[in-house]
């Protein structure tokens, strides 16, 4: 959304057939400081607010010949979301400034209109549509979050294939080892998608009891079990309109993932200890690091249900197959570390990166991440070396005597 000016500068589109009413307006605006365009229908106002500069605010009177102000209004709003457009009338038809507003329209005024009600007008639908902007452009920034980092060929083709993908609903399957960044990839996927205002919702399904899989997806009503002290709405409710997020698919009980499918196929879910279907809107997005084939092969996961993610797979590589990027990795995270833990700044030597660069990465990114985190606390100096980075630990798992692999790894 472009930003918008809220000062005299801003440009301000007068749209009415009596060119009297034009030059009125036009005069008190332009004794204001506004710059202003006029425009006589609605057919050459939609040309102007296409035309750059773009203007910054619409007046626009109801009753225009042809195509009337409100026809106007619905294309200004689809054309130019955000723009701010004041709609003006000579007959104060109360009936139809509230239908005006309904429609996208940020305020309304009656002929003969007062300069000072215009100018006032003016300024606060500037002023709003700034602050929208802002705010907007404010979300987006905070709900972006971590993103996927790197500069290899590699990781290159798999952020343009998710954005290729993103701004349509169908459902992706993401793979890849542990700690190669799924979950961001969903969320790039989820932020830049028509979808990117409703909820986000993850859920692993690894880490849920397997009495509670079903209540977590679907929801229950009070009293549907032991324990269920109060009606709660499952991840597929509290994404709707949104992404829902299945982690480690792979990791579904058979009987869940049956249940899955009829949710995803009939988009109802049905809650514990209810009789009363609810649809429900949501993009899914799953991952897993299994060989779904092979589970599928095996008669541990559902042949048809396979086929429903698996609209688009995209792959993410392990750090190992893209090593170019351990390095420019590793500084972002040295640097974050640092300033997580309020420690002085550290660099990464020459000697640290080659050696860095040349290990096998079992735990991919949050493995080294983690080992990152650890030198910065540790390093005895600014300049880290492959002695601070190797005290932290080996990037190659190892089992000691309680079969424990490294805390770091993954």
């Amino acid at each position: 959304m472009a930003a918008h000016r809220d000062g005299p500068a801003a440009r301000i589109l007068i749209v009415d057939d009596h060119r009297a009413v034009r030059e009125e307006l036009a005069f008190a605006l332009g004794y204001a400081g506004y710059q202003v365009v006029e425009a006589a229908d609605g057919p050459a106002a939609l040309v102007a607010a296409d035309t750059a500069p773009p203007p910054d605010l619409v007046l626009l009177d109801v009753k225009l010949p042809g195509m009337d102000g409100l026809e106007v209004l619905d294309q200004l709003v689809l054309r130019r979301p955000g723009l701010p457009i004041v709609m003006v009338s000579g007959h104060g038809d109360l009936d139809t400034a509230v239908l005006a507003v309904r429609r996208g329209a940020h305020d309304f005024l009656a002929k003969p209109v007062a300069a000072d009600r215009l100018l006032l007008s003016v300024r606060n639908a500037l002023s709003v549509a700034q602050l929208r902007g802002e705010n907007a452009a404010l979300r987006e920034a905070l709900s972006a979050g971590p993103e996927l980092l790197g500069d290899s060929p590699e990781l290159t083709r798999v952020r343009a294939l998710l954005d290729k993908v993103a701004p349509t609903d169908v459902t992706v399957l993401l793979t890849g080892e542990n700690g190669t960044g799924k979950e961001l990839a969903a969320r790039r996927l989820h932020h830049r998608s028509q979808r990117s205002q409703a909820p986000f919702v993850a859920v692993n399904c690894a880490a849920i009891p397997l009495e509670l899989v079903e209540s977590e997806l679907f929801g229950h009503e009070r009293g549907a079990f032991t324990g269920a002290v109060a009606a709660r709405a499952g991840a597929f409710q509290q994404a709707d309109g949104g992404t829902l997020f299945l982690d480690e698919i792979g990791d579904m009980p058979l009987a869940m993932q049956a249940k899955l499918l009829r949710a995803l196929q009939d988009g109802v879910v049905q809650r514990l200890g209810s009789e009363r279907p609810e649809p429900v809107d949501v993009r899914l997005v799953a991952a897993t690091n299994q060989d779904l084939e092979a589970l599928v092969a095996g008669k541990q996961f559902r042949e048809d249900l396979y086929y429903r993610l698996h609209v688009v797979r995209v792959h993410l590589p392990a750090l190992r197959e893209r090593p170019a990027d351990v390095a420019p990795l590793a500084v972002h995270f040295l640097a974050a570390a640092c300033s997580r833990n309020q420690l002085p700044s550290r660099r990464l030597g020459t000697a640290a990166r080659d050696w860095l660069t040349a290990q096998p990465w079992p735990g991919n990114v949050r493995q080294l991440k983690n080992l990152l985190e650890g030198a910065a606390v540790l390093a005895e100096h600014d300049e880290l070396t492959p002695a601070d980075l190797a005290q932290v630990g080996s990037p190659v798992p190892s089992r000691g005597a309680a079969g424990l692999v490294d805390w770091f790894a993954y």
